[in-house]
């Protein structure tokens, strides 16, 4: 049988009221609001806090919008309602694609985005969607509001830069508008998320994210991320850094996954052997690359890479 260990509850009723709650009960406190991950840990007793803050009311947390040249999403923004998001799917693809491969439709409607990047599993999904696209993350604490690069925030398995006492409040995505990047005219953008999975709603064997912005036919910038095969912070920077200035071609997208595999560091285990993820993830950057390259293109180019 499993059963937590003894723990308190508290319900935040604000986003102050859970800051002042994190700082009564100390380092030992969690926040809760999907659960399907702190949940599990405590019934095996992996995770023992001494007090659970629950931030399900904290409404004020749940949202997708845009914000100047910024897509902003709400740390208590369920799966199902980025999954849902036309303002987030026509600027950010990847997002849907990633959500769709999330669990399942239960787990969907009720865990969010800031709790899966805050688990800091190091196979999490959105954790490779949000490195790829260059998202900062805002952070609340009693000395009020600081922002963390995507890059910097997962410091390694399940841990983060949230520190004892902070609250993730949102995530917050460049957006790069009227076909413009880093001040380029006639950049177009595209992104995509491609995952394997020994069965549906599974976590990844292997999974790659991937942007890419294209001047003609040139790659004028590009964010790679990966999940499950030990790339540090979710990220392929060497790839990326291959990418830039090259023409938008198979052969150089899949010089970008032999990078990208050649730097991560795989782990043999009940999904697969070493060599087997970094196949995986030298074969999956080309896809998600080719495949955000033809929506940078346009819908007609989109479709076509689709089948």
């Amino acid at each position: 049988m499993q059963v937590p260990a003894h723990f308190e509850y508290e319900r935040a009723t604000s986003v102050e009221h859970a800051l002042q709650l994190l700082a009564r009960w100390g380092p030992e406190a969690r926040v809760v609001a999907g659960g399907h991950s702190l949940i599990p840990m405590m019934k095996l007793r992996l995770a023992r806090p001494e007090a659970l803050i629950d931030i399900n009311d904290l409404t004020e947390l749940s949202y997708i919008r845009l914000a100047g040249d910024h897509l902003c999403i709400g740390a208590l923004t369920r799966h199902a309602d980025l999954l849902a998001s036309p303002v987030a799917g026509e600027h950010y693809p990847i997002f849907h694609d990633a959500e769709r491969v999330i669990a399942d439709p239960i787990v969907r409607n009720r865990g969010t985005v800031g709790g899966s990047l805050c688990q800091s599993d190091p196979s999490e999904d959105l954790s490779a969607a949000f490195a790829a696209v260059n998202a900062t993350a805002v952070i609340r604490g009693p000395d009020g509001v600081r922002e963390v690069p995507i890059h910097q925030f997962h410091r390694g398995p399940y841990e983060t830069a949230v520190a004892p006492g902070e609250l993730l409040v949102e995530l917050r995505v460049p957006i790069r508008h009227n076909g413009r990047a880093n001040g380029a005219a006639g950049v177009s953008g595209g992104s995509a998320y491609e995952k394997v999975e020994r069965r549906v709603g599974d976590w990844p064997v292997a999974a790659a994210g991937a942007a890419i912005w294209l001047d003609g036919e040139t790659i004028a910038d590009a964010g790679i991320g990966l999940t499950a095969v030990g790339a540090p912070h979710f990220h392929a920077p060497e790839a990326e850094e291959f990418l830039r200035g090259r023409p938008a071609s198979a052969d150089s997208f899949a010089e970008a996954g032999r990078i990208a595999a050649e730097h991560c560091e795989p782990a043999t285990d009940q999904r697969g052997p070493a060599d087997y993820k970094r196949h995986l993830v030298a074969e999956l950057t080309a896809r998600a690359l080719a495949r955000a390259a033809a929506r940078a293109r346009g819908p007609a180019t989109a479709q076509a890479g689709a089948r």
